[in-house]
């Protein structure tokens, strides 16, 4: 059994002669053990380097054992030690595999067919995520967004950062204004874009969820898992969050900048007017006078001129 702790055989034969006879000189244990003078003296060189007998300094020296208990333990020891280093080298070997496996093509594009997959791997992938959310808002939606709610207000109590652009079709679905309101008043960074691109989430800057396809119900979605596609994605992302404009939250909001607001993203007066519960004339008359005064030509840029100002008119 000695063998388990690093003893060759005729070392562990020549220990367990010191053990029942000590104070035996070398000539004398190669005598006992019937091994030839050489090959006892290397065994026992081999013994002492273990630290598991020491020799004294007469002449000629004579052979002590260490405590078996001691010596054994701490032979033990120093293999437990090696094999852990071996269990680790084995784990990085094994990462280093898997992260080879990852990049390969079936690996990296995951296809999600149906509205009910989509939902459920759009909740698993949020439910996953620990630092940060981007997404680009526009119909078709696989599920009711205010669904989706929960799983936002979780990420945002755990110090997620969550950042939302939102097309103006989005606010023009039922209770849609309210959600994105709902949104900011939360804590997640909204803004508006009157061209957003494509209906996009990216959790954590290595997973993206984006439709297969433009049509107006979402049957399939495709899953991209890291690599340059998902770096390209949140680059793309970035690029629109400069351009597109705030939402302010609903405690913080004049109608004059909610009504900038809408208008940037696109809506018409009356889909304004609807929102804001006001008369399409009334918000005619007002966008005028908004335009006029900041000097903007076009009610995005006057949205954008209203933001770069701070406008929090009161509302009248």
């Amino acid at each position: 059994m000695l063998e388990a702790v690093g003893l060759a055989p005729n070392d562990a034969a020549l220990y367990r002669i010191v053990l029942g006879a000590p104070h035996l000189t070398v000539p004398e244990l190669a005598s006992r053990c019937g091994l030839p003078a050489a090959t006892a003296h290397e065994s026992l060189e081999r013994l002492q380097e273990l630290g598991m007998v020491t020799r004294t300094q007469e002449q000629p020296a004579k052979v002590l054992p260490t405590r078996p208990d001691v010596a054994i333990a701490a032979l033990a020891a120093r293999r437990r030690a090696e094999l852990e280093q071996a269990e680790a080298i084995g784990r990085e070997l094994a990462r280093q595999l898997e992260a080879k496996e990852q990049l390969r093509p079936d690996r990296l594009l995951e296809v999600v067919v149906g509205q009910v997959s989509i939902a459920r791997r759009f909740a698993q992938l949020l439910e996953a995520t620990r630092t940060e959310l981007l997404v680009l808002d526009m119909p078709p939606y696989a599920s009711n967004p205010a669904e989706n709610e929960p799983g936002i207000r979780t990420l945002l109590r755990r110090d997620v950062a969550v950042h939302g652009i939102y097309a103006p079709e989005s606010l023009t679905e039922p209770g849609g204004v309210d959600e994105a309101y709902r949104a900011a008043e939360a804590g997640q960074r909204s803004r508006l874009h009157p061209q957003v691109p494509m209906k996009l989430a990216i959790f954590d800057q290595t997973t993206a969820m984006l439709p297969l396809s433009g049509d107006h119900v979402v049957d399939s979605a495709l899953a991209v898992h890291g690599g340059a596609l998902v770096e390209a994605l949140a680059q793309m992302f970035w690029l629109l969050w400069e351009q597109a404009l705030p939402i302010p939250s609903p405690d913080e909001s004049s109608h004059d900048a909610k009504l900038l607001t809408l208008l940037a993203g696109g809506l018409k007066d009356e889909a304004v007017a609807r929102q804001l519960n006001m008369s399409s004339r009334t918000v005619s008359r007002r966008v005028a006078n908004l335009m006029d005064g900041l000097g903007a030509r076009t009610r995005f840029q006057a949205g954008v001129y209203a933001e770069r100002e701070g406008l929090t008119a009161a509302d009248d």
